[in-house]
């Protein structure tokens, strides 16, 4: 993927941490300029209160071979978002690659809580957060994506279209926020087809986070010693592997053909031949079907 991109100018909205970071360097690493966005700095942290950085991950971006410029940014903020696309209008002229992985919402969602007991308050910040944060961004910046024939717009969430369908997701307003994701890249699909540009919905599997390594008391270096606590965690993936999704999908000229849909890191390892860091192909979505959700002991044969 070495300067596949090199030329292109992409937005990683929501790239402090986790997927967003990884789905950054890896436009990096192919060559692109990629603006990450996030509301923590070194001069201030959001109410995550967490070490990462937007220029950490811009720093990433850079050492990987791309171009990467911070620009602190709250999504929810219609005023910054319109600045933050006026400045990449005014210094590149153009945009070819959005992700919307704005999310934000670890601390507010509760496991297995009904509505009628889950904190309100947290809910709609979540809501807000997860989904009206991925209107905004779209609303300001896709007349500047439209400017050139074959943009991508990539709404991350968790899980596929027909995993969440039918699969209860943690709670109400968890769940509400995730399908709603998904629905979106359905309808920008609509409306961005007929004029050139595609969308899609993107899931990475069980992802190794720097919150969920936290959460098991590992590194990225031993997180097979999670494996004890949670057999199931050994499909797990880096957050590259979704990286790597997004940048198969930017330099790939017939991508259009994929509007609409709902994509996982996994199934399109299989279809663009790239793997996770470590040389495997996890494919958790198929996984947590087939072995997790059906009882069976853990066991990653032929699914990694």
């Amino acid at each position: 993927m070495s300067e596949a991109l090199k030329g292109k100018v992409a937005l990683v909205a929501g790239a402090t941490r986790g997927a967003g970071r990884g789905i950054a360097v890896e436009l990096g690493a192919a060559g692109a300029t990629v603006y990450v966005t996030g509301r923590s700095t070194r001069a201030r942290r959001s109410e995550y209160d967490r070490p990462e950085t937007i220029e950490d991950t811009a720093d990433l971006v850079t050492e990987a071979g791309g171009e990467g410029i911070a620009v602190p940014t709250d999504h929810l903020d219609p005023v910054q978002v319109r600045a933050l696309v006026d400045r990449i209008a005014d210094e590149q002229g153009r945009l070819d690659v959005l992700v919307n992985d704005i999310w934000g919402g670890e601390n507010l969602f509760e496991w297995e809580s009904p509505v009628w007991e889950h904190d309100l308050d947290k809910g709609l910040r979540l809501l807000r957060l997860a989904v009206e944060t991925h209107a905004v961004t779209s609303h300001h910046a896709l007349p500047l994506l439209l400017r050139r024939p074959g943009g991508l717009v990539v709404e991350v969430t968790d899980g596929t279209a027909d995993y969440n369908r039918d699969t209860y997701r943690v709670s109400f307003f968890y769940d509400l926020a995730k399908t709603s994701v998904l629905r979106m890249a359905f309808a920008l699909g609509h409306e961005l087809g007929p004029r050139g540009a595609t969308a899609v919905a993107l899931t990475p599997g069980w992802l190794r986070s720097e919150i969920m390594l936290e959460n098991f008391g590992v590194r990225e270096e031993n997180w097979r010693d999670a494996l004890d606590q949670v057999p199931h965690f050994a499909i797990s993936e880096t957050p590259r592997y979704v990286g790597r999704a997004v940048a198969a999908l930017a330099a790939d000229p017939d991508v259009a053909r994929w509007n609409g849909d709902s994509l996982s890191s996994g199934s399109l390892a299989r279809e663009y031949g790239f793997t996770d860091l470590d040389g495997s192909r996890p494919d958790a979505w198929r996984y947590l079907v087939e072995v997790q959700d059906a009882g069976k002991a853990a066991d990653v044969t032929g699914y990694r």
